[in-house]
């Protein structure tokens, strides 16, 4: 009879189920995942405050929906000019640059009335710093958690976002209207100045080695914006990162074109004022569900066996809004596809394991923006479709977009192993 050969200490920590509280128990990693929520929660009031802040002072509605892309679109164009600043400079410098600009930029919108087209430049410049401050931070947390600490490290932080994102529009909501669009905008600079000050004083310093100098194709000469351009194109022409990429931005692109049309369905099928607050909570509240239940209850192999059903589990939900449900419906709904979420889990270690050695905080940084730039474009692409198709319709359409991208998905991933690193 033969026997299977020994598990190494290495394969053994990747395969072991790690608790959340194991991942916060590392001190370091529970500062990043702190600032974090506050950092998000302060740039979630600084984009929606700063819109209404537009919308207050011309009537505008294009304008006020281009103050709040604005904070999100121009990331990707970030991540491929400067991105490779992430690998080159020291995460802790480039983590307290980064809240002391998101800082600077909502005390200057809060102090000075700057013109409108002035207000949406200054946002779309934080906007492409952006990625580089993003990558230096979810590199660390590469370095610092290892195995499956590290998924539920990117789970911890994807729940920071989502719950942090719904408190800051509640903030926002509640201090706009109490006090007024700049004094929000200034309590989110001072949310951002807090946030530098405790990693300044309580993150160790990390060096940057010599050899982690380069981008990642491992030149290290050239300017920042030339060596960004090499190595988002190495990336990008690398078959395996290409295709990680794509699964994790086009379903959560397909869902937030559908999401971008809930304000438009409530409206159209006559429901009652406020209908759409309780819609909207819908995605993220699924999301924090969904990434409780897998990240806490599956094992790592079998999060990677679902990505393909998680992936279609968000697109399914909204195929229902062909046949335009009421609001209770429409809402469980939403809530269902946002469970679905829960697939970039068992993307996670896959991701991590195809990335080169060197120029990973750009590759982080080039998933997160991404992700934030086709989410902007989603709603547009969407929205586009509604006079053909009514609001119902295009979310529909969304949803089999997310379908056809789990069918996509599936064609490379079922021969494979489920931890193995290429395609």
């Amino acid at each position: 009879m033969t026997t299977a050969p020994p598990c190494s200490p290495a394969q053994s920590a990747a395969a072991r189920r790690t608790t959340y509280r194991e991942v916060l128990a590392e001190p370091r990693f529970r500062l990043l995942f702190v600032t974090r929520v506050v950092g998000v929660t302060a740039g979630s009031l600084r984009i929606t405050t700063f819109s209404v802040l537009v919308f207050t002072g011309t009537g505008s509605a294009l304008l006020s929906a281009l103050a709040f892309g604005a904070g999100f679109l121009p990331q990707l164009f970030g991540s491929l000019l400067f991105g490779s600043l992430a690998d080159r400079l020291p995460p802790r410098a480039l983590i307290v640059g980064g809240f002391l600009v998101e800082g600077a930029a909502a005390a200057l919108l809060a102090l000075v009335r700057l013109p409108t087209a002035a207000g949406l430049a200054l946002v779309a410049l934080v906007a492409l710093a952006t990625p580089v401050f993003s990558g230096a931070s979810a590199r660390l947390v590469a370095r610092w958690l290892s195995g499956d600490a590290y998924v539920l490290g990117r789970s911890l932080n994807n729940l920071a976002s989502s719950g942090a994102q719904l408190f800051g529009l509640a903030l926002g909501g509640a201090v706009v209207e109490a006090l007024g669009p700049r004094q929000a905008l200034a309590i989110g600079a001072a949310l951002n100045l807090v946030c530098a000050a405790a990693v300044r004083l309580r993150m160790p310093r990390v060096p940057v080695e010599r050899e982690e100098r380069g981008d990642a194709s491992g030149h290290t000469g050239g300017g920042a914006v030339r060596n960004s351009l090499r190595g988002g194109t190495t990336l990008l022409r690398d078959r395996a990162v290409r295709r990680l990429l794509l699964a994790q931005w086009l379903p959560s692109a397909f869902v937030a074109g559908a999401e971008g049309l809930i304000v438009a369905y409530t409206g159209a099928h006559g429901f009652p004022a406020g209908s759409y607050a309780i819609l909207l909570a819908g995605l993220p509240v699924g999301m924090l569900v969904g990434d409780l239940l897998v990240g806490r209850l599956l094992r790592p192999s079998t999060r990677e066996r679902l990505v393909v059903p998680l992936i279609a589990l968000m697109g399914v939900p909204l195929i229902g809004f062909a046949a335009e449900p009421g609001r209770l419906l429409a809402a469980v709904l939403l809530l269902c596809s946002g469970c679905g979420f829960a697939y970039g889990l068992g993307l996670q270690r896959e991701f991590l394991a195809a990335l080169p050695e060197r120029g990973q905080g750009q590759a982080f940084g080039l998933l997160g923006s991404g992700h934030m730039t086709l989410q902007g474009v989603g709603p547009v692409c969407f929205g586009a479709i509604t006079a053909a198709s009514g609001t119902g319709g295009a979310m529909a359409l969304a949803g089999v977009g997310s379908l056809l991208t789990a069918a996509w998905v599936l064609t490379w991933r079922r021969a494979r192993p489920t931890a193995g690193p290429t395609v």
